[in-house]
């Protein structure tokens, strides 16, 4: 385990076994894993860690895009000794995780694409890129309401004030100039890695929320139709975060794919 250092990469390697990775969604950072580090661990040696310009790591050294986050997470696999990996990506870390995948296919064991859009259309991506004006005005802040109420469902965001606290207060620490830049990178990247899928080989999951309303089931699914063999998972009654509001309905198909897949 490497002890953070915020003028680099902040991450964590916990557990035994054949090693994953888990890159965390837009805004947040690697404390987002928390329920589902424990399943995993007991099985796996997962390594967690701060995307550029997020948590404690330090800001994106040039303009942010796919390829810069990708480059990255190979520095840091050869970093930790980490020659190939089953790698995880919720979001925007779905994102990361294709352009990991079609950049360096030698290095993945297996690929899990959690919540992430593909391949927008103009109104979808419409949608995105409002919400990245009004990030580029006014910050994090701006954009916080509306994205808690696309995260959680109306009845567990009644039921769950203290997770909701803290996933807001991860989204507020945010450098501003950072995240206004980064959410450019999730508004426009989909559609650089929209093709290429078919030449994904190794074992993969795509996994969103019945109800996630900018990472459709009809995109999973295309994903899904893309990716030869992949597996398929929509989880009924969820919103974009059911990681955290139902950890079992994503770790137990998360758990029981990497379980096959290594």
């Amino acid at each position: 385990m490497s002890p953070p250092r915020a003028d680099e990469t902040a991450w964590e390697l916990q557990g035994e076994g054949p090693p994953v990775v888990l890159i965390h969604g837009f805004g947040l950072n690697r404390a987002m894993w928390q329920w589902q580090l424990a399943a995993l661990t007991r099985s796996f040696s997962v390594l967690t860690y701060d995307l550029p310009g997020h948590g404690e790591s330090a800001p994106p050294a040039a303009a942010p895009d796919l390829a810069m986050f990708s480059a990255h997470l190979l520095g840091l696999l050869d970093r930790c000794g980490i020659g190939r990996a089953a790698v995880v990506g919720f979001s925007l870390g779905g994102m990361i995780a294709r352009r990991f995948a079609l950049d360096h296919p030698e290095r993945l064991s297996a690929l899990a694409i959690l919540n992430s859009a593909h391949d927008r259309s103009p109104a979808e991506r419409e949608a995105v890129r409002a919400r990245v004006r009004e990030a580029e005005a006014e910050g994090p802040a701006a954009t916080v309401d509306s994205a808690l109420e696309r995260w959680f469902t109306p009845a567990f965001r009644a039921v769950a004030p203290e997770t909701i606290a803290l996933v807001r207060g991860w989204i507020v620490r945010n450098d501003p100039g950072v995240y206004a830049r980064i959410y450019r990178v999730l508004a426009e990247g989909d559609a650089e890695i929209a093709d290429g899928l078919e030449r994904i080989a190794c074992p993969a999951l795509v996994m969103t929320s019945a109800d996630d309303p900018g990472n459709t089931p009809a995109m999973a699914r295309a994903m899904a139709g893309l990716i030869p063999g992949a597996r398929l998972a929509i989880l009924p009654g969820l919103r974009h975060m059911a990681l955290a509001e139902e950890p079992e309905a994503v770790g137990g198909p998360l758990s029981a794919f990497l379980r096959d897949a290594l």
